[in-house]
């Protein structure tokens, strides 16, 4: 697929779509799609190629195109459907308007570059009508409300005009929901109304604590809780427009907590609502994962909701989307990084000193330890093994400790390093790679993992200087 990055980042919000030519609705409808015949009559607007563009999920594609000799009406017509979807029409100078196609799709458009949306004029086809005048009406406004909203920044809550603005604000809005409730009422089971449907917000809860203050934390949770329940998941039309993709990224990204624990719920909590929507669940299981991919995240403990998707979706009998290799490498993977995620007691590891004897991680009674996993010749290892040891000297045994496990190395280069970098604490090597092998996952070095009193698995992925940070949030708790 021809993929569009910039171009297309324009505002999705106000996209709509839409059903029948018929003015029959069609979202439900057991017929076929027709081939499709899209007239186009376009003034100020330049002769060239002219794109009709697709959206699966988060992917833009080139889906058909043709020629417009800046005079005669021009057409995109083929014998085959194109999917049912939103549709971008660009013209060779960037400006373009959007079409909703559904089973029918013929109809005849008229365009006027000087106001694309003001001027786009459809017949023939009612989901793509319905969404130009709903373009129309949000335009409208975002007029009306821009001024407003502005106003609003301007005063503070004590202000006496305050209430006055909040209060038309409020009235704007809910005029702006009556009309789109009025089209949804009047064509129910069309494409347009799922996809406006689904990308509506829930409504906000009032929820008070007894002092009468909000009660953010659990209005906050009613809303994500109540975020995906306009969303038809039985409706895979929907993955071909933006909504799919936008609500997605809004709940995982914004409306929870960027903590590895609260993502989980999250993650959980959604993609188990799709178990039996397969491309949904094939979306869903690959964009929370990569999302959080271990070095492709700065969440702490991101491998935490990379090893939950893996072992929860990546299944022989959810993941039709992979071969059995491709799963059989992931839960590997998966499996590597379990033993060492926050929350966890933390495995022991023993492994061989420079003078020969056995050390256990678990020996030391410091009510914290730093298990380092570092090489001598990485150069990020360079600059933090200082910044630790100096750390390390300033703290007492009894508060601070450090276990240092050499990985990819040579026995003379890492007792060089010890001895080059004046390492006091304990210092062990294992060339096989043994003795962590499934205890303490290293993407990239150097990997720190702190452990409290208890031997919990309280911190990871962290710069040096970012340790004591962790421990005193640990003291505070």
């Amino acid at each position: 697929m021809l993929a569009f990055v910039s171009l297309f980042l324009f505002s999705l919000g106000a996209c709509t779509s839409d059903a029948s030519s018929s003015g029959q609705d069609s979202s439900n409808s057991v017929q076929e799609s027709e081939a499709p015949d899209i007239t186009i009559q376009a003034r100020n607007l330049p002769a060239g190629n002219v794109v009709l563009v697709g959206i699966f999920a988060d992917q833009f594609y080139k889906q058909d195109s043709t020629v417009f000799d800046g005079t005669n009406a021009f057409k995109f017509k083929r014998d085959k459907a194109y999917p049912s979807g939103l549709y971008f029409v660009f013209f060779s100078n960037e400006q373009r308007f959007t079409v909703l196609l559904d089973n029918d799709q013929t109809m005849n458009i008229s365009v006027d570059g000087q106001d694309i949306n003001g001027s786009l004029q459809i017949e023939g086809n009612l989901d793509s009508r319905l969404l130009a005048e709903n373009n129309r009406f949000e335009d409208q406004y975002n007029q009306r409300l821009a001024p407003v909203n502005s106003q609003l920044q301007q005063l503070s809550k004590t202000d006496p005009q305050y209430n006055a603005v909040i209060a038309q604000r409020d009235h704007i809005m809910q005029e702006r929901k009556q009309e789109l409730n009025k089209i949804m009422d009047a064509h129910p089971n069309s494409f347009f109304t799922a996809f406006k449907k689904a990308g509506q917000n829930p409504d906000i809860v009032d929820v008070r604590n007894p002092d009468g203050t909000v009660n953010v934390p659990l209005q906050t949770a009613l809303y994500r809780k109540a975020f995906w329940d306009d969303v038809d998941f039985s409706n895979e039309k929907l993955l071909h427009t933006p909504v799919i993709k936008n609500k997605l990224e809004r709940y995982i990204k914004n409306l929870t907590v960027q903590h590895s624990d609260s993502i989980v719920a999250s993650a959980t909590a959604l993609t188990d609502k799709v178990v039996d929507y397969p491309e949904y669940l094939k979306y869903f299981a690959n964009y929370i994962t990569l999302a959080y991919q271990p070095t492709k995240s700065t969440l702490m403990d991101s491998e935490k909701v990379y090893v939950n998707m893996i072992q929860r979706y990546f299944t022989k009998d959810l993941a039709f989307w992979s071969d059995s290799m491709e799963i059989y490498a992931l839960r590997q993977r998966a499996d590597e990084m379990a033993a060492s995620l926050t929350g966890l007691k933390a495995p022991d590891v023993v492994s061989t000193g420079p003078d020969g004897k056995q050390y256990s991680l678990y020996d030391s009674k410091s009510d914290y330890v730093v298990v380092y996993l570092y090489n001598p010749t990485c150069e990020h290892c360079m600059e933090q093994t200082p910044v630790l040891r100096d750390m390390y000297q300033r703290k007492s045994r009894k508060e601070f400790d450090v276990f240092a496990i050499a990985i990819d190395t040579n026995d003379e280069e890492w007792k060089e390093y010890i001895r080059k970098n004046n390492l006091n604490w304990t210092n062990v090597y294992d060339p096989s790679n043994r003795s962590i092998y499934k205890k303490y996952y290293v993407d990239i070095t150097p990997e720190v993992y702190v452990l409290n009193k208890e031997r919990i698995i309280i911190g990871k992925n962290l710069n040096a200087n970012q340790i004591e940070g962790v421990i005193q949030q640990d003291k505070e708790r």
